[in-house]
């Protein structure tokens, strides 16, 4: 998760100066809508200016325009009772009662349609919200895609359901949280965190928050899981990467801002799984675990370990990279029925058990390990869900432009060399942050998909996997391992055009890849948080 979580840190790796405190929502609002503000864009406008101005100055008007549109009145009931919402959030988890958050989800939803209202009374309140989120993405494309994974992914779950699968599972003894600690500070010096611009803390829910002159990074731990640690350590890392490496000499411009939280989620999502749950990454890491956790697992083990797939978890934080998306398409459809009126509060927790069977075939047997456990909705953050899985789709697409410009690429991550991925994404993500917009590639919508379900049928028989990646496992009860060319294509496929080409993260970055090849089954996919 990128952004300000609200969490306190409980651990601190290394000193760094502090990150400074927000400025009030009502001041920001009152600037950016004030008369004076208006003119200035107006005359910005009417100037000749070059690209990187006339970028800047696109990006300034619409958030201008969306912002002048809300009363600050609004803004600043909005923001109160977010707060408000936080600690009811956690009293009503503890003790696993959707009644006591009910209330606070309804004010927020209400004053959510007033804010969507006042920017445009004529779009779904849904859309309007999303776009806070996703600026230059339609919802149309999100919607496609979350519409396509649901359909076609829930049959393949099912599919896996019933296979067998004797899968390694090392980790079955307690390790204390010092010690993993420890080893989330070597494995981000490893993958090359820079100790004077960030550190390390934990939080109960994980996040990274910052700017490109010191990003901060969280995670946590359960003793009987350290895998677990490790993942989100690497994912929280990479949303410290992408901020870190945004162009120092445009802060406190658009240009030194990240381009979406799709975008941004595509760089936690390589680093974690693309990275750090392939076999090449595990193999020179296996050594690090065993120093610091006293163990004697191999990087074979310790693959299997990191890539196994848990249909009958309920937490979406623990998910697996092919169940993921399904926690991800359960709330995006729950919270666009809430702001349609489609679906009373009241009725959460039993619609959110019935999608979770019928997606899943598992039933949370609290509202806390269902309804509760995320934090999104005390912050009102309604459309920021489907970010998630858009992302995953970007690293996929990402990582394979990565491979084709760094042939050298697999064995620079065994060998723990990672400049030359780190400059590759620096160059064509970090430093185009807010240069160019999607707009003029919305025709590139993935209005002609294949068949994602004979997709996946065909690539479940393949015999001969991309390189350095085994033959698909099947499922061992609930467990099976996901690193089969199936499972890191099937996302993917729901973007592709006609033409194989990059789709889209070519309608999201512009021109980031648009001439890379999308290699059918040398596709990697990502999922998890």
């Amino acid at each position: 998760m990128y952004g300000n979580a609200g969490h306190g840190s409980e651990r601190v790796r290394r000193s760094a100066r502090p990150v400074r405190a927000r400025h009030p929502h009502r001041r920001r609002h009152d600037i950016l809508t004030s008369d004076e503000f208006a003119a200035a864009l107006d005359e910005a406008e009417a100037a000749d200016l070059p690209d990187r101005e006339a970028a800047v100055v696109r990006e300034i008007r619409r958030e201008h325009d969306r912002a002048a549109k809300v009363p600050t009145a609004l803004v600043e009931r909005i923001s109160e009772e977010t707060s408000n919402a936080l600690p009811v959030w956690k009293e009503a988890k503890a003790e696993d009662d959707w009644t006591t958050f009910a209330p606070q989800v309804e004010t927020l939803l209400d004053l959510k349609r007033e804010y969507a209202e006042h920017i445009d009374p004529d779009a779904d309140p849904y859309e309007v919200l999303f776009g806070d989120y996703e600026p230059w993405l339609d919802l149309s494309v999100a919607e496609e895609i979350l519409e396509r994974l649901r359909d076609e992914l829930v049959p393949l779950i099912d599919e896996l359901n019933d296979a067998d699968a004797d899968l390694a599972d090392p980790f079955d003894g307690e390790y204390p949280e010092d010690d993993q600690f420890a080893l989330a500070e070597t494995t981000l010096d490893h993958l090359g965190y820079p100790d004077d611009h960030g550190r390390l803390d934990t939080a109960p829910h994980p996040f990274s928050s910052g700017t490109q002159f010191d990003a901060r990074v969280t995670t946590r731990f359960d003793e009987s899981d350290p895998v677990g640690a490790i993942g989100s350590t690497i994912h929280e890392f990479g949303h410290a990467t992408y901020t870190l490496g945004l162009p120092k000499e445009e802060y406190g411009t658009p240009l030194g801002q990240h381009r979406g939280l799709s975008v941004h989620e595509s760089q936690s999502r390589l680093w974690e799984n693309h990275v750090g749950r392939s076999r090449t990454f595990l193999d020179s890491h296996a050594g690090r675990v065993n120093d610091h956790l006293d163990t004697d697992v191999s990087g074979r083990e310790l693959y299997e370990a990191a890539n196994q797939i848990y249909p009958q978890n309920c937490i979406r934080v623990e998910a697996d990279e092919l169940t993921y998306h399904m926690h991800i398409i359960l709330r995006f459809e729950i919270e666009r029925d809430l702001l349609a009126g489609d679906l009373d509060v009241s009725e959460v927790p039993a619609v959110w058990n019935e999608k979770m069977e019928e997606y899943l075939g598992v039933t949370p047997e609290t509202d806390a390990e269902g309804c509760l456990q995320d934090i999104h909705w005390a912050h009102g953050s309604f459309g920021y869900f489907p970010t998630y899985s858009l992302g995953s789709v970007m690293a996929a697409q990402l990582f394979d432009a990565a491979s084709e410009d760094l042939p050298g690429l697999d064995e620079d991550i065994a060998a723990g060399e990672f400049d030359a991925l780190h400059d590759w994404l620096t160059e064509n993500v970090h430093a185009r942050t807010r240069s160019s917009t999607t707009r003029t590639r919305s025709s590139a919508r993935c209005t002609a998909c294949d068949s994602l379900t004979g997709h996946v049928a065909q690539n479940q028989r393949r015999e001969r996997p991309p390189s350095g990646f085994p033959t698909a496992h099947r499922t061992l009860g609930c467990r099976h391992l996901v690193d089969s060319a199936t499972l890191r294509t099937a996302l993917l496929v729901v973007v592709l055009l006609p033409t194989g080409r990059l789709g889209f993260v070519t309608v999201v970055l512009e021109e980031l890849v648009e001439d890379v090849v999308v290699r059918g089954c040398h596709t990697r996919l990502t999922p998890h948080y």
